[in-house]
């Protein structure tokens, strides 16, 4: 942390508490994040091909990463529920991994950088379900937002 920040979701006196962000403009706000399910190759084909034992897993992880950005507030305790204007879910098995990518929009007064993260976090846990049953070494990894944009701190994106 750099000096003159402060944790919003702290008071004065330690405890925690849900920042109140009714005083701030609403804007059009969106974020992206990715993450990774890594496999084999001949599992990544398997669910490409839509043989897994489980079914077609893509389609089923697509619904379950915008079921995902929906239901972040019940997930994580401080986070704003927010009218979500877009979720998009891409799913792109090559080689011996998994790249899921969410798109979030809203237009409000907090970001949604959680539900883009929370969106790929059930989607990749989703793709982990359908696949364990031929691979449960199968790995989650490298979830992150690659950018945000709106809102009064603006656009930012990883380098």
């Amino acid at each position: 942390m750099t000096e003159g920040t402060r944790l919003t979701h702290v008071r004065g006196d330690g405890a925690v508490h849900m920042v109140d962000v009714g005083g701030k403009e609403v804007t059009a706000r969106t974020a992206v994040a990715e993450g990774f399910v890594v496999t084999t190759a001949e599992v990544v084909r398997l669910l490409a091909q839509g043989e897994l034992p489980k079914g077609e897993a893509l389609g089923v992880a697509r619904i379950a990463g915008i079921m995902g950005a929906k239901a972040t507030s019940t997930l994580i305790p401080l986070c704003h529920p927010l009218v979500l204007d877009g979720v998009d879910i891409d799913l792109e098995p090559s080689g011996d991994r998994v790249r899921i990518e969410a798109r979030v929009r809203t237009s409000g007064r907090t970001g949604v950088e959680m539900e883009a993260l929370t969106a790929v976090t059930v989607a990749a846990l989703t793709v982990y379900d359908m696949l364990k049953a031929v691979d449960r070494g199968a790995v989650i990894t490298d979830v992150r937002v690659l950018a945000k944009a709106g809102g009064r701190s603006g656009s930012w994106s990883v380098q």
